[in-house]
């Protein structure tokens, strides 16, 4: 979802793009937004600085995060080879090419404090989560490769992406429709969320003033998830989501899941907004579920459901 934002709002700041493509399908894409398809393999430096020759950006946004609704460890495996090897490849692969400019995709609560107080750039990651570890090793990876190559590596830490075109943001509103998603326990946590859109046009803003540093990718105001998921059901005209307590959540649907709905990430874009005078254009949950059901409303029935 990222990926085909990112080549689409670079080509039309007039840059040339190449998006590593491992399908048919995935070469579309790239076609269709306006890129130049090659193919490579993640996991091989060699392959990769051949098809990355003449770039001076290297940007590291791939993931495989996990759809369904009770994940495994087992699950996220590959999403944390990825975030490893995937690192590790895509850092030698820019040495080999000498490119100026490196931006790693991380996320913002791998610094959250475990009592869920506010937390900025410089709080220090929470190490031995197995959840966020791989995360963390990225980021290491991504910096030491900086002090050994000399190229700057820009890391933005992302909230919870959003958008029209995701399965989680489909997912969501496939719960909300079913009366299948609940509140857990209070609602109270705050969520620190991002469009996707306007994650993508962060990355924009940084490769164009090249920067080494951390930054948190989020809106401008947190929403409490009981919030946002009755705002969500109301815009889709669905019932209100049910309420059930925490115990009963953690049964049905596992730590992972309880843990992402009812624990805060607060954090904010200030620093961001200010180092690259960047505005989002969805700057709250508000604006960005207005253009989701919004676009919904355009496509075909069968469309909008798959």
């Amino acid at each position: 979802m990222l990926g085909r934002r990112l080549v689409r709002q670079f080509v039309a700041r007039g840059h040339s793009v190449i998006g590593l493509a491992r399908s048919p399908k995935s070469e579309t894409v790239v076609e269709e937004a306006g890129g130049q398809p090659r193919q490579a393999d993640l996991f091989d430096a060699d392959s990769l600085a051949r098809v990355a020759e003449g770039c001076d950006t290297v940007i590291h946004a791939a993931t495989a995060i996990p759809t369904k609704q009770k994940p495994s460890p087992a699950d996220w495996a590959m999403n944390d080879r990825i975030r490893r090897k995937g690192t590790r490849c895509l850092t030698e692969a820019a040495a080999k090419i000498g490119a100026k400019t490196y931006l790693q995709e991380s996320v913002v609560w791998l610094a959250r404090p475990k009592d869920e107080a506010p937390f900025d750039e410089d709080s220090r990651a929470l190490t031995g989560d197995p959840t966020i570890q791989s995360a963390i090793d990225a980021e290491a990876i991504a910096r030491e490769a900086e002090s050994a190559e000399g190229f700057t590596v820009s890391i933005l830490r992302c909230g919870f992406f959003y958008d029209c075109d995701s399965g989680h943001t489909r997912m969501i509103a496939d719960g909300l429709r079913k009366r299948q998603l609940p509140i857990i326990g209070s609602g109270d946590a705050a969520w620190a969320m991002i469009h996707t859109d306007d994650a993508a046009s962060a990355y924009v803003a940084a490769a164009e003033k090249p920067t080494s540093g951390v930054w948190h990718i989020v809106d401008n105001e947190l929403v409490p998830v009981r919030t946002f998921l009755h705002e969500f059901a109301t815009r889709l005209g669905a019932p209100a989501p049910r309420r059930i307590p925490v115990w009963l959540a953690r049964w049905l649907a596992g730590e992972q899941v309880v843990s992402y709905l009812t624990k805060s990430v607060r954090t904010s874009n200030a620093r961001f907004r200010r180092d690259f005078a960047w505005t989002p254009q969805y700057p709250t949950y508000g604006e960005g579920l207005e253009q989701i059901i919004a676009a919904w409303q355009v496509m075909t029935p069968k469309a909008a459901n798959e």
